[in-house]
């Protein structure tokens, strides 16, 4: 695997892979991989003959409470699981290489409808900052194919969305979250769980599961996301949020709707994890 950190060793290596009619995927990461992250490589191999992923800790998408300094970093680890995985390069920018003006002079990217509401109220600017960063990135790559995960499935609508608006030639291939046996989905933040809060955290994808089966016949859905957040506070965590909404547009859901996908992100101690569910009726 080829680790590179500066741009024009990027461009010449993609460069050279082009000429030589190769197709290229990509897994753009923020690091300290674990097993979903790695499903994510495994899928990009059955679209490309070349796999790119990105280790980049992205300070555009955090916000001003919220403490970059202490976002877990496990740059040894990672770069074996990705030789494991077969990764053919990893791209490891430092933030001058991808803002050399500084957040303040940046150009910006902003995806309209689908970046509010939910994580996007809740954490302001982080979708704008998790659209820029993933543009420059795949203007830097430039892929055929991107992977990301269906865990922050309101992350992978602002990207399709973006890609779509802006007419970038990529495909975004959407990936089955990978959990626990518990259910609890697989996130970098659930290392900040404490040995009695793992066994509180599945309680999120517990009740979304319950309010997937409810929604199908009863379509009460603020009623029932009202019990489903309840249910979740009871079991010990603070829910942020609990929507219904067109899996699409990610606007509430109507009763006419068929395609939907529940949205929930729950406080557990110091850990804020995020689930979902699509359902189909």
């Amino acid at each position: 695997m080829k680790i590179i950190s500066e741009i024009s060793e990027l461009r010449l290596q993609i460069t050279t892979w082009r000429r030589q009619g190769l197709k290229i995927a990509f897994v753009p990461t923020m690091g300290n991989l674990h097993a979903g992250h790695i499903s994510l490589i495994t899928e990009a191999h059955r679209h490309a003959d070349k796999v790119v992923a990105s280790i980049f800790v992205n300070p555009m998408q955090f916000g001003v409470n919220e403490d970059i300094d202490n976002y877990p970093r496990t740059m040894e680890n990672d770069q074996q699981k990705l030789i494991a995985a077969n990764t053919d390069l990893l791209f490891t920018p430092t933030p001058a290489i991808i803002y050399p003006k500084g957040l303040d002079k940046q150009s910006y990217v902003e995806v309209p409808n689908v970046s509010d509401g939910y994580c996007g109220e809740s954490r302001p600017g982080h979708f704008r900052g998790v659209s820029t960063v993933v543009c420059k990135l795949f203007n830097l790559v430039q892929p055929d194919v991107a992977c990301f995960g269906l865990k922050d499935y309101q992350q992978v609508q602002v990207i399709q969305t973006m890609v779509e608006d802006l007419s970038m030639p990529i495909e975004i291939i959407p990936v089955a979250t990978t959990r626990e046996n518990s259910g609890l989905a697989l996130s970098s933040r659930n290392g900040y769980l404490t040995e009695e809060e793992l066994k509180i955290a599945p309680a999120l994808a517990q009740n979304i599961q319950w309010l997937a089966q409810e929604i199908k016949s009863n379509n009460d859905f603020i009623g029932l996301a009202k019990q489903a957040a309840n249910f979740i506070n009871n079991a010990g965590m603070k829910t942020d949020y609990i929507h219904i909404c067109h899996a699409r547009t990610l606007q509430p859901a109507s009763e006419d709707d068929k395609e939907l996908v529940i949205l929930a992100a729950a406080h557990c101690g110091k850990a804020r994890l995020i689930d979902n569910q699509q359902v189909s009726l």
